[in-house]
């Protein structure tokens, strides 16, 4: 058996070991609000229920491990005492992992992911209008446990309102939990599907993705692609050139057929299994292609 003191390894790769054994960890999508009005919403997974009267939430946002900073959310619960935690599902988890990615501070993450803002009623950070359960709270206390990278911050959230779409709801009015369709975070870059086990979700760390907004409206609003669809091409770095285009189009007689056809809808359900392939960059061309 490997034996390990954490003192004696470094922290990242103490980091790695505790999360890749410690999990599946629920998600805390935590909206959250600066003083000045700036937006932020981002994922944690070091969080939990920990008491229900009075009804209480704990996330950790962490100092980053490779330089010791601060993330936005920190800072905003710091400035303004209040968060949203929203439930992320299957529905939305590629748009969640999506907003994790680290935009400069005052970039909307909300625009960056896809997702709508819908105004809460007791607190000022928005609600994920997608996500299956919100909880708007006032954060009562922020636990600093340490000043080093790695070090977390606990934000005890005390739940003012929580709301749930009836969508999820059994016929006795509680959640069901085949309809929620919760996931949970595991190690590296590995989920857990509460219905169908582990499945994996690159992080968007190593690059800034375009985002939604740069996603072009006939892509966007598209009858085929979903979400997740959407939130994986939203991840790209950048879009693929004329030229590239062009060439793929070139290159595969079958996918000029389908681009020829005119037909948007087969377009999409080509890109699709694009996407399901993990061939991003040539569901990109494809759905450029003219």
């Amino acid at each position: 058996m490997l034996s390990i003191d954490p003192k004696e390894i470094s922290t990242g790769k103490l980091h790695g070991y505790l999360l890749s054994a410690v999990g599946p960890r629920p998600i805390a999508f935590a909206s959250t609000i600066a003083a000045n009005g700036t937006v932020n919403l981002s994922p944690f997974s070091f969080f939990n229920v920990y008491s229900s009267n009075p009804p209480i939430m704990i996330f950790s946002a962490n100092r980053r491990v490779r330089d010791n900073t601060t993330k936005h959310t920190l800072e905003n619960v710091l400035e303004t005492k209040e968060a949203v935690i929203n439930i992320v599902n299957f529905d939305i988890v590629q748009q969640a992992s999506l907003s994790s990615t680290e935009y400069p501070k005052g970039v909307n993450e909300f625009e960056k992911s896809g997702l709508t803002m819908l105004e809460s009623d007791l607190v000022k950070p928005f609600r994920v209008a997608e996500s299956p359960v919100q909880f708007e709270c006032r954060v009562n206390e922020v636990i600093s446990l340490g000043e080093e990278g790695g070090a977390g911050n606990l934000i005890v959230c005390e739940v003012l309102k929580m709301h749930i779409n009836e969508a999820v709801l059994d016929e006795d009015g509680q959640i069901d939990q085949h309809k929620i369709d919760l996931v949970s975070r595991m190690g590296g870059n590995w989920y857990s599907r509460a219905n169908l086990g582990m499945f994996e979700v690159p992080k968007p760390l190593s690059s800034l993705g375009i985002g939604f907004d740069a996603i072009p409206s006939s892509v966007k609003n598209s009858k085929i692609l979903t979400g997740n669809d959407l939130g994986i091409l939203a991840n790209v770095e950048k879009l693929p050139t004329k030229e590239e285009i062009e060439k793929f189009i070139g290159d595969d007689t079958d996918i000029s057929e389908v681009v020829s056809a005119k037909d948007e809808l087969k377009k999409h359900q080509k890109a699709q299994e694009l996407i399901a392939e993990n061939d991003v960059a040539s569901a990109w061309k494809l759905l450029l292609a003219k």
